[in-house]
């Protein structure tokens, strides 16, 4: 009973706490021209950031107007107090992982592209393994033919979580690092072999990124 009542809470109030926090952090972009641009122009793209810094992540590239965008959210326990966050941020959220309803996610991923909205996922989730980038990022950005922007998230101070991602709250007022990739484009003649190529590189990419924006707030 006790968990239900927390857990109701959360999901009522968590958002607004959330964006008061995000709302105070000192955030410095860099590579963010491209991304930028693309997305004052209205045009759609998939958003890769990894799980542990999802918070960041969320929140920076959250729907505004003229840019929507939509989130994908596994469908555990702890995926519906995450939906209901992004819900209040004016996220579409589809409910789904690579481990439970693949394959309806993944047409529901594309749908809403073509729809119009961006997708932003954590390509690690929503279990892990930790930085370990499953295929749904790379091929919903294939299949929809819009770029893969990277990005890679540190801050400075925060509390780290002992969970599987080692989850990341920023302490408020904290400086964050955040480091786009260029965009990529996914060919289409890419499979097999090919395509999971593609994807180690593409992990490979994220995780420097991470690294750089490390380096950046020590």
């Amino acid at each position: 009973m006790m968990k239900k009542i927390v857990n109701g809470l959360a999901k009522k109030m968590l958002w607004l706490a959330a964006l008061i926090l995000c709302s105070t952090l000192r955030i410095r972009k860099s590579n963010s021209a491209f991304f930028e641009e693309h997305r004052k122009g209205h045009k759609r793209s998939v958003i890769a950031f990894w799980h542990g810094s999802m918070l960041v992540g969320w929140f920076l590239h959250r729907p505004q107007k003229g840019a929507p965008a939509a989130a994908l959210v596994s469908q555990s326990e702890d995926g519906e107090i995450l939906s209901a966050v992004l819900a209040r941020w004016g996220y579409d959220l589809i409910r789904g992982s690579s481990h439970i309803g693949g394959k309806e996610a993944m047409q529901l991923m594309t749908g809403a592209i073509d729809d119009g909205k961006s997708l932003c996922i954590t390509p690690d989730g929503p279990t892990g393994p930790r930085h370990r980038m499953k295929m749904g990022a790379v091929r919903a950005a294939q299949r929809a033919h819009v770029p893969l922007f990277l990005v890679g998230i540190a801050a400075r101070r925060k509390k780290t979580l002992k969970s599987w991602d080692q989850f990341e709250i920023p302490m408020p007022f904290s400086r964050i690092d955040v480091q786009y990739s260029d965009p990529l484009s996914v060919p289409d003649h890419l499979q097999n072999e090919s395509l999971d190529l593609f994807l180690a590189e593409a992990q490979d990419q994220l995780a420097a990124l991470s690294t750089k924006a490390e380096q950046a707030v020590r």
